[in-house]
């Protein structure tokens, strides 16, 4: 049991570095970054801002609004079953909104440790056979370490946890929910670009890979891995 649970906390923290390590990547790069981060790295290069933090206050957001979500999602089933929230209800609501603030001090680590390799890694040369191999890692490193993460069943990322919060309020797939908030990120990001610096920002080749690409990584590393790590770090399906 102790061993399968220091598994399950040694896959997890491995994957959210891995994670970390493949989104600084995706941003060195210079060809465009993934939907989820584009709206933080657009403030950072208009503004002149760190990266983490801004990264750090926009997983906040999303945080603030899977809080949101989730009272909005309970009060309304209470209401259609017709009378005040069960004990049970409130206890499921208050597992969930714990959760939720856990984010938090997991987007302060998670964001540092972006900052630690945004540093500690050069930007590479300017030629795109460069880039193209830096972003090809980037998307491997970010398919394989959200799938990591995700799998151990733990603290979501914010940027997963959003998702599945809107995912479950409006009653969509998970997978239909993902792609149009790529789209709202991207337009978001589209729109501060060419409002403050008039020009695009963050989007690019890069953007359209990662959309296409991370989701395959994480489908292929869970055919070959998932069942193996889940069986030994314990986790039920």
């Amino acid at each position: 049991m102790k061993k399968n649970l220091f598994l399950r906390i040694v896959f997890y923290v491995a994957g959210l570095l891995i994670l970390a390590l493949g989104i600084i990547l995706n941003t060195k790069s210079g060809l465009g970054v993934s939907p989820i981060i584009s709206v933080a790295y657009s403030i950072t290069t208009i503004g002149g801002f760190n990266f983490g933090n801004i990264t750090f206050l926009l997983y906040s957001a999303f945080v603030v609004v899977e809080i949101v979500l989730h009272i909005f999602r309970n009060h309304r089933y209470s209401g259609e079953a017709g009378g005040a929230i069960a004990p049970a209800a409130h206890r499921d609501l208050k597992l969930v909104l714990v959760m939720d603030l856990l984010q938090l001090p997991l987007s302060l680590v998670f964001t540092r440790f972006m900052n630690l390799f945004s540093a500690l890694l050069p930007t590479p040369s300017d030629n795109m056979p460069s880039r193209l191999l830096v972003l090809a890692a980037g998307i491997i490193l970010t398919g394989i370490g959200a799938a990591m993460s995700l799998n151990m069943r733990i603290i979501p990322n914010p940027g997963d946890g959003i998702v599945q919060a809107i995912s479950d309020c409006i009653g969509k797939s998970v997978g239909f929910t993902k792609n149009c908030f790529d789209l709202f990120n991207i337009c978001l990001t589209t729109s501060i670009g060419l409002l403050f610096a008039h020009k695009l920002i963050g989007i690019g080749l890069g953007t359209v890979i990662a959309v296409l690409g991370v989701g395959r990584v994480i489908a292929v590393f869970n055919r070959l891995f998932m069942n193996k790590m889940t069986a030994a770090a314990g986790v039920e399906y």
